[in-house]
């Protein structure tokens, strides 16, 4: 770092002597060793700090690169599968058909009990379907009751009800 031979360190040696005396020397360079010690270890923290650091944006970046890859590979191999048949295959034209709403399970038995329990679930079925659109009525007009509601109350009142 410093290029300093023993011809200088001796020539400040004995500059000290001179200036501090024999007394005050010993004081004076344990004092001096100790702050060079301290900036020592504060720089090799330092250091270690930023080579941390740096190893952390490498590893962050060595994953970003592997992900994207990873990512790739997944999307060439899950390719051929998204569609495993042909436009034309009757397995895709079947899936692609509606579900048919005339299906009746009473017709492919002759058993009449069966034929009588569809038919009162049916009924029932349809009976509480009419009972929620009368349910929905109420409550659209309910609340379009109240936002028609006049505005002359006071908030005293609102805050009662």
């Amino acid at each position: 770092m410093f290029d300093i031979g023993f011809a200088e360190l001796m020539v400040v040696a004995i500059m000290g002597l001179v200036v501090l005396g024999p007394e005050k020397l010993p004081t004076a360079a344990r004092t001096v060793g100790l702050w060079v010690g301290r900036i020592r270890r504060s720089l090799s923290s330092i250091q270690r700090e930023v080579q941390a650091e740096l190893k952390v944006e490498e590893l962050k970046r060595t994953v970003a690169v592997s992900k994207e890859q990873v990512d790739k590979e997944l999307n060439e191999m899950s390719q051929p599968f998204s569609k495993p048949f042909g436009e034309d295959s009757p397995a895709q034209k079947a899936a692609m058909d509606p579900p048919k709403t005339d299906f009746d399970p009473a017709s492919f038995t002759a058993d009449p009990a069966v034929k009588e329990a569809y038919a009162v679930s049916d009924a029932e079925s349809a009976e509480s379907a009419e009972q929620a659109e009368a349910a929905e009525q109420e409550i659209a007009s309910a609340h379009e009751a109240d936002t028609h509601a006049p505005e002359s109350e006071s908030s005293d009142t609102k805050r009662d009800i």
